[in-house]
């Protein structure tokens, strides 16, 4: 199995036990699902009631939670578009310091284009710090597939690195 860290904070972000795709080199998607958290520790991980079926009643307790986000005790954060940009220049300058010499070019370039169609779909995420909430580590970007109830975390490929368990 491998687990994913912030490669700034040393933040667990997710791992290889969720679906995960890259996407043009520069980001990694990890589907994501709502769970059921019991008020004591067990979890129902059965699958999302479709969008035309009523969701089941929760019953006391019981709260519906991401489990990518709950399973690595991601905390919500927000941003507005100029504070988000002002936070992506100086976390994409920390990364660029830890990269391999032969690795910044691919990354500047790949991660400016991203970082377009982050701005240009802004309103359509929701941040996620790592679980010690440094502000100069990695925020993950929550956001739905075209069906609109399904989501999916986005991570920077290049601010993490694996750690084989």
């Amino acid at each position: 199995m491998l687990l994913y860290e912030d490669i700034i904070t040393g933040d667990e972000m997710f791992s290889d036990a969720f679906p995960i795709k890259e996407v043009d080199g520069v980001v990694y998607e990890v589907d994501c699902a709502m769970i059921v958290v019991g008020s004591g520790n067990d979890i129902d991980i059965g699958a999302n009631p479709s969008a035309e079926e009523a969701g089941e009643a929760l019953e006391d307790g019981q709260t519906q939670v991401n489990n990518v986000v709950h399973s690595f005790r991601l905390q919500s954060t927000v941003f507005d578009k100029k504070s988000f940009l002002t936070y992506l220049k100086g976390y994409m300058k920390a990364v660029k310091g830890k990269l391999p010499a032969d690795r910044v070019s691919a990354f500047e370039t790949g991660a400016q284009t991203f970082a377009k169609k982050i701005v240009g779909n802004f309103k359509d995420y929701e941040f996620y710090t790592g679980e010690s909430m440094n502000p100069d580590g990695m925020v993950a970007l929550l956001n739905y597939r075209e069906d609109g109830v399904t989501p999916y975390l986005t991570f920077w490929k290049d601010g993490l690195k694996q750690v084989k368990l």
